[in-house]
Parts: structure tokens; C-alpha cells; sequence
């Protein structure tokens, strides 16, 4: 049989011969009735030993042994432990594995691995996980569940069974067997996604604290249900640590047989004592916060008992914390708005410093990639000024082995340092990525995180003029946002998508994980996306935030007066001059207008993805839609949609395009060229060059006859020309951004 499945020549076939009849002459001396019952009184099954240390009295049958056991494992003969599966770490099992196996549904699974847009490596690793999985667990690929993989997965993480990579073990695997309908439609679309802890029901949240009284712990449980339905988990679970936690946890210490929420005075100033302070013995600053909660608990039980008395009523007390402990948040409210106006005034006068900044390490890194990723080993090159000197490392030979490509690396002469190129260039682009949104459209954090290419929407006028327009999913918390794209920010967007599709056709579809409802996501074609080892994913929060805060401890090096300054997502949200966000497109206006009954509005981004993917998208807006009040979707009326019309007309001045948001007034009385809101024209430079001279004539007449309040104002005028000069220049020389043709599948 052996012969038939895996052929081999002389004398290697007798070679084989005579190592599986002197391994299986070896297990028939235990007891058992059947192999696998001799196999594992062998000792062999704990993983404590390697078969090869067995010794036949011939060294060349010694070293077949271990092909042997494989060839065993891979018939079905005997089914080993996980931990002995690994330990003896068989050469290449996969492929001997899937040649005995004869499987259908395992051949079908192998096909869509080697179509998979990665290393062969991985593509490997996806091969040997499925093997390894069925091995050792004794089942056929149709029996292999979502939860078996998952065990696998983990056991070998935990193991360090993964030959240095234990945190991709799977996730290739489990991948392709998701998008090929394998799992159940609720089994998250990525093993990262299976294996983080899912949102806590209210009452896990609950029984976390140990709340003695039954009775009370029912009522906890019912407040959280409730309160659940206006609020994303994250907040639910703030909320259960104060009422449940603090509150209620702390009075059992007090007073043991507190049966309800009646809070004696003396026992309340005990608490009260102790809550102030930390762990630590530091105090606590967030009181305030952890007081609200309580007192909005025992308020909302005495609004509730007028509406369902039965339920509530018996519960409804006196609230022990009197409303001017709670006055004191105004202060703390208005403490905060001043350290963050101080925080914002340190910050602006920056801002274009670290924005420049930013976009010369983008520039600098990416020529340094190109330049270095042609330089052999040990050559000096140089690249903005600075030498560097090429390095080629045996992890990098090892990595162009297994991946087909190697990290490009240099060593920074002038430092002495050596830098990872390759993931150098990777982070800077995303910091500018970011930075250059950020500031563009003032969002939050997490919308940022939610852009996709279904978010680009255009409109185009009946006159052929097209609008470009960002789309922003509504959330519990605010509504939905159209923001119209200026030409620096569809710059941006559209560098972001050529990035991605440098060697495909379309954004690759990535998973998101939201913190605050721990979900992921289905896949779509996200913007801020990275591809780490086997999986693609959306850069988190937190992540982004660390990024910006090495941008600017690494801009502060070439630029002194960044010094002690901290960029953070939401910085960009408060330095932003217009308040275009929040006061942009009415969404009544923008859901006739974008497709929100129709998405074939967007034909030309979205013909690339399949139904599905558009679907999902289509599903999660009209999920985040639904959360919205009503009127937020009330159709236009003939006069707004007129009056719509007509603002884009009236945003046409002489130099450009006056970007101000939609149903704003002109604030600057047409003085344009101070506006940070007007677009210049690459086509006008020549009339700025018209304007800066007339105006150096009258700053002279002005000089001569002293006129220094005119003065004053020229040279204010002066220096917003220039940088209105700088930035059409800049436009110019960037030229159009092609996005290529888009397939349609």
C-alpha cells in the first residue's frame, strides 16, 4: 500500500520496509487490542519522546523510524497526541498526508489555499495546519469544525509547536474555510475574531462583582438589559463596574445584609470614604463620573416605577448623593475644556510644521525602499542627504526562501543605526495616511477606521460637473456625515487605494474589530488596512494612536519647536478651522443623493467585490441607520434640493473653489486670498503672480507715506498668498492620480 500511495526507488522502498515492519513489530509487543491502544501504551503519546530516539542496532534504520511513525499517522494506523505529533516533527506531512487521504471536500479546500493571494509559504502552513488538525483528532475535512480548528490553533500556540509562527498558526486556514462556506454563517469570518472574548451578557457583567443578595443582583441585571439597548458594550461595562462593582460591592464590605438600595447615612459616608481613594491609596479622579452613574441609577428606577410599577416600585429609593456633589463635574467639565484649549494653542501654531514633516519622512523612506531595494549587500548609497549602507542578513536570505521577497535593511552611517526599511516605509505611509484625513475631514477615531472604498461616493451635477464625496456611517452616538472631498483629500484617498491594489485588482477585503461591541466585522474593502504574516486586517485604535505618537517623538528630532508636542486622532478633530463635520450635507439630501436606495450609484468603485461584500456593507449602514431618529432621513423638498444646487455654483470664485461646507455663508467677506477655505486654481498661479505684485506696489506707497496699520495688512495679505502659491503648486506638480480601470467580475 505504502508502495502505491507513495512511490519510491531503490533502495530506499526496501529501506521503508524494513523500518515500518521493525516499528510495527515494536508496537505489537505492548499491550492493546487494536494499534492505537499499543501506541499509547508505548509511552510515546505524551510527547516526552521522539520515536527516532528508539535504536534498531542499525544507525540507517534509526533514521527512517520517524518516517515510518508519519506514514503510520498519515494511514490512519494510529492517531497521536498533539504533543507527540509535534515533537517529532515530521518532513513535509502535509503532502504525504493529503496523497493517502483521497477526499474530495480536502482536495477542494487545497485548490482555494494555492489561489490565495500570499507566500507559498503560508500557503504551506495553511496545508500543514488542516493536516495536523486531522491527525490528531481522528476526523475527515467534512468533520472538521470551526470549533476543532480553534482547538488546534490555540493548543499549538500555547504549545510553541509553530516553528516561529505561532501567532499565524491557522489563520490561513481558517480563512479560506470561511469564505468557501465550510463554517456556519455565524462563525466570525478570522481566527482572530473566534478567539477574542465575545461582548458579556448583562448578567456576566453582573455576576463578575459577586453581588450576594438575589434579589439585588436581578435587579442589576434587568437595569444593565435596559440601559444595554441605548449604549455599546464598552460603556455597559463602565457603567456595571461603578453601580455593581464600586457601589454596590463596596457597601457588602460595610454592611453585609443590606437588602435594598435604602443607604443609611453613616453607611454612605463610609463608602464614601473609601471610594475616594484608589487601590493604590492615590485619590481617584474620575468621582465624579463614578457618582453620576449612581445617582442617574437611582433616578432611573423612579422614572421607571411610574411606568412599570410592578417591576420597579419596590425598588425605588431615596439616592444617597445629594445633587451638589455631582455640580462639581461642571467645574471638572470646564477644567477639562481649559487644558485642552491650552493643549490646542500649543498645537496649531505646529501643525504645519509636523504636516510637512510628515510628508518628507513618507517621501524620504519611500525612495529609500526604491533606492536600497536595488543596491547590493554592503554598498553605500544616498538618499536625502543622509548615507546609508546595504545590509543582507541570514534572516533575510531565510525570508526571501520561505516568502519570495526579503525585508530590505540599511545601516544609517551618520546614526549608526540599523533600520528595517521595508517596515519603516510601511509605518510612515500610514502615519501620513492618517494624518492627512485626520485633518481633512476632522473625524473620530473610529470612523476613520470605518472608511472603505464604498465610502467614496460621487455626484455628478446636471451640468457634468463631478462631485467627489466621503461617506460617513451613522453611529449610536452621532449622525450620518457627507463630507465633500477637496483635491488634497481625494490626493490622499486615492494614494491610500493605489497602495492597495499595486498587485491586484480591487482593495483586498479585510475584517474589523470594534472594541466598544467586540464584534468583527464582515469583509469589506476597508481603507486602513495592513496584511501582517497570513491575515489582513484593519489597524486598530490603538495602534493608530501609538503611530502618532512615534511620528511626532520622531518629527521632534529634525524639528525642535515640535518638542513636547503629542498628536492624537482626535486632536486633528478639534484643530480643524471649519466645522464642516458636523455642519455638512443634510443626510436627507445626501441618502437621495448618494444611494442610499440605490448603490449602484458608486458602479464605478463597487463592480470590482462581490454582491456579498456589497450586501454586507449595505446591511451594516442600514443596522446603523436604524439607530438614528427618523427625521434624520426625511426626503428633500424641491426647494432644498434647488437650494443645493445652487451652492455649488455659488462656491465658484475668480482664483478657484470656495470649500466651505454646505449652507454656510461666506465668513471672510470675500477676502479670498486670507480664506483657509479657498481652493486655488493650479490654472490661476499666473494671477496670484498678478495680485502679489500689485500688492508690493501699494506695500511701497504704503511704506513711503507711513501708513503702518496698511502695512500691517499687506503683509498679513502677503503671507496668505504665498502659502495659497505653495500648496496650487503643489497640486500641480502632483498632477492626476490614476486609479486604474476596474474589473468587473
Amino acid at each position: 500500500m505504502t508502495d502505491t500511495i507513495w512511490p519510491r526507488t531503490q533502495p530506499r522502498e526496501s529501506l521503508r520496509h524494513h523500518g515500518l515492519k521493525w516499528l510495527l513489530s515494536y508496537l505489537v509487543r505492548h499491550a492493546g487490542r487494536t494499534w492505537q491502544e499499543k501506541w499509547l501504551s508505548t509511552g510515546f503519546n505524551d510527547g516526552h519522546r521522539k520515536i527516532r530516539e528508539l535504536t534498531t542496532g542499525n544507525f540507517r534504520l534509526d533514521g527512517e523510524l520517524g518516517h515510518s511513525l508519519m506514514l503510520l499517522c498519515c494511514l490512519r494506523v494510529i492517531r497521536p497526541s498533539l504533543e507527540a505529533f509535534k515533537i517529532n516533527s515530521f518532513y513535509r506531512y502535509h503532502e504525504h498526508f493529503e496523497q493517502a487521504q483521497n477526499d474530495p471536500d480536502l482536495n477542494r479546500f487545497l485548490a482555494l489555499v494555492e489561489q490565495q493571494d500570499t507566500s507559498n509559504h503560508f500557503k504551506r502552513c495553511a496545508r500543514m495546519d488542516v493536516a495536523s488538525a486531522l491527525t490528531t483528532q481522528g476526523i475527515r475535512f467534512a468533520d472538521l469544525s470551526a470549533e476543532a480548528l480553534l482547538h488546534y490553533a490555540i493548543a499549538t500556540r500555547e504549545g510553541g509547536w509553530g516553528g516561529g509562527y505561532e501567532t499565524h498558526v491557522g489563520y490561513l486556514a481558517w480563512r479560506v474555510m470561511s469564505e468557501s462556506g465550510h463554517f456556519p454563517a455565524q462563525v466570525p469570518p478570522t481566527l482572530r475574531g473566534a478567539m477574542r472574548s465575545p461582548a458579556q451578557k448583562p448578567a456576566e457583567l453582573v455576576d463578575k462583582h459577586n453581588i450576594i443578595n438575589p434579589d439585588i443582583r436581578d435587579v442589576f441585571v434587568a437595569y444593565l438589559t435596559r440601559r444595554s439597548h441605548d449604549i455599546d458594550h464598552a460603556t455597559l461595562r463602565d457603567l456595571a463596574e461603578d453601580i455593581c462593582g464600586k457601589f454596590w460591592t463596596g457597601l457588602q464590605k460595610i454592611n453585609p445584609g443590606q437588602p435594598n438600595f435604602v443607604i443609611s447615612q453613616e453607611h454612605y459616608e463610609s463608602w464614601r470614604a473609601v471610594v475616594a481613594l484608589r487601590r493604590d491609596g492615590k485619590p481617584r479622579l474620575q468621582l465624579e463620573a463614578v457618582m453620576t452613574n449612581i445617582r442617574a441609577f437611582y433616578l432611573d428606577l423612579q422614572g421607571w416605577a411610574a411606568e412599570e410599577p410592578e417591576r420597579w416600585a419596590r425598588w425605588v429609593a431615596p439616592c444617597p448623593i445629594a445633587g451638589r456633589e455631582t455640580r462639581t463635574l461642571g467645574k471638572a467639565a470646564r477644567r477639562a475644556k481649559e487644558r485642552m484649549d491650552s493643549r490646542i494653542r500649543l498645537l496649531q501654531p505646529v501643525l504645519p510644521a509636523f504636516i510637512a514633516a510628515a510628508t518628507q519622512r513618507r517621501d524620504h523612506f519611500h525612495e529609500l525602499l526604491k533606492v536600497a531595494g536595488d543596491t547590493r549587500k554592503d554598498e553605500i548609497i544616498t538618499v536625502g542627504g543622509k548615507q546609508y549602507q546595504r545590509l543582507y542578513t541570514e534572516g533575510d536570505a531565510r525570508h526571501r526562501r520561505f516568502h519570495g521577497v526579503s525585508n530590505v535593511r540599511v545601516l544609517d552611517l551618520s546614526a549608526n543605526r540599523k533600520i528595517n526599511v521595508t517596515f519603516i516605509e510601511d509605518a510612515v505611509f500610514w502615519q501620513w495616511a492618517a494624518v492627512e484625513t485626520l485633518r481633512h475631514t476632522g473625524l473620530r477615531c473610529d470612523e476613520l477606521l470605518e472608511l472603505s472604498q464604498l465610502s467614496i461616493r460621487q455626484y455628478i451635477r446636471p451640468n457634468g460637473e463631478i462631485v467627489a464625496l466621503l461617506v460617513v456611517a451613522p453611529s449610536k452616538n452621532d449622525r450620518e456625515r457627507v463630507i465633500p472631498m477637496s483635491p488634497d483629500l481625494f490626493h490622499v484617498i486615492a494614494t491610500i487605494i493605489r497602495r492597495l491594489t499595486r498587485n491586484r485588482e480591487s482593495v483586498p477585503l479585510a475584517t474589523r474589530f470594534n472594541p466598544s461591541e467586540r464584534v468583527t466585522s464582515e469583509p469589506l474593502p476597508f481603507l486602513f488596512q495592513r496584511t501582517i504574516g497570513q491575515r489582513t486586517e484593519v489597524i486598530n485604535a490603538g495602534t493608530l494612536r501609538d503611530e502618532l505618537a512615534k511620528l511626532s517623538d520622531a518629527v521632534a528630532i529634525d524639528h525642535p519647536e515640535l518638542g513636547g508636542c503629542r498628536f492624537t486622532p482626535h486632536d486633528f478633530r478639534r484643530l480643524l478651522a471649519t466645522d464642516l463635520v458636523n455642519n455638512g450635507l443634510p443626510i436627507h439630501i445626501g441618502a437621495a443623493l448618494l444611494g442610499h436606495l440605490d448603490i449602484q450609484t458608486t458602479h464605478g468603485y463597487v463592480t470590482v467585490f462581490r454582491e456579498d461584500v456589497i450586501r454586507h456593507y449595505q446591511k451594516h449602514l442600514n443596522e446603523r441607520r436604524a439607530a438614528r431618529p427618523a427625521r434624520e432621513y426625511k426626503s428633500p423638498t424641491e426647494t432644498e434640493w434647488a437650494e443645493f444646487e445652487e451652492h455649488f455654483d455659488k462656491r465658484k470664485v475668480e482664483l478657484g473653489n470656495c470649500a466651505r461646507p454646505y449652507a454656510t455663508p461666506c465668513e471672510h467677506e470675500h477676502a479670498c486670498i486670507r480664506c483657509p477655505m479657498l481652493e486655488v486654481d493650479p490654472g490661476m498661479i499666473a494671477r496670484l503672480d498678478e495680485i502679489n505684485t500689485d500688492l508690493i506696489a501699494r506695500r511701497e506707497l504704503a511704506q513711503t507715506k507711513g501708513w503702518l496699520g496698511e502695512l500691517e495688512g499687506i503683509d498679513l495679505t502677503l503671507q496668505f498668498l504665498e502659502e495659497k502659491r505653495a500648496n496650487a503648486q503643489r497640486s500641480d506638480n502632483r498632477g492626476p492620480t490614476n486609479l486604474g480601470m476596474p474589473a468587473i467580475r
